[in-house]
């Protein structure tokens, strides 16, 4: 699975005029899972991401983590992360995993998000999306567990 994740001030996500998740401080995070993976990535990249440190401490070290921070949590699936982009001017979608199995492992990884962390909003799963952030720092990282 794929996190590219954004140290944001604001973020939210908007489908047919709506506003359907939005958080202040946190991270706003594009999901993806890719072909096989299972429960057992999105379980280590959710550790990997609530444990990530993208925080200024007191020394202004980036030494926190969401979880410390208790900030907020925008994930929004974003299945063009798994693109192969290696040869011609066209994305391979081909590496990203099934559209039914893409929302079971999204539906996962938030389900599990949740019971985890306080503050969790999301991005509808198929849907065409306006996402809005305001990036801090900016402050971008790309996470990726793959299949064993």
């Amino acid at each position: 699975m794929i996190a590219l994740l954004q140290r944001v001030s604001s973020a939210s996500v908007v489908v047919d005029g709506a506003t359907v998740g939005a958080i202040d401080a946190g991270l706003m995070v594009l999901v993806c899972a890719e072909r096989n993976d299972t429960e057992k990535e999105a379980d280590m990249l959710l550790a990997k991401l609530l444990g990530y440190r993208v925080f200024a401490d007191e020394a202004g070290k980036m030494n926190r983590s969401v979880t410390d921070v208790n900030g907020g949590l925008l994930l929004v699936p974003q299945f063009t992360l798994a693109a192969d982009t290696k040869s011609g001017t066209r994305p391979s979608f081909t590496p990203a995993a099934a559209p039914a199995d893409g929302l079971r492992l999204f539906s996962y990884f938030v389900e599990r998000a949740r019971l985890k962390h306080p503050t969790v909003q999301t991005g509808q799963f198929g849907a065409d999306m306006k996402v809005s952030l305001t990036n801090d720092g900016p402050v971008t990282f790309w996470l990726q567990t793959s299949p064993k």
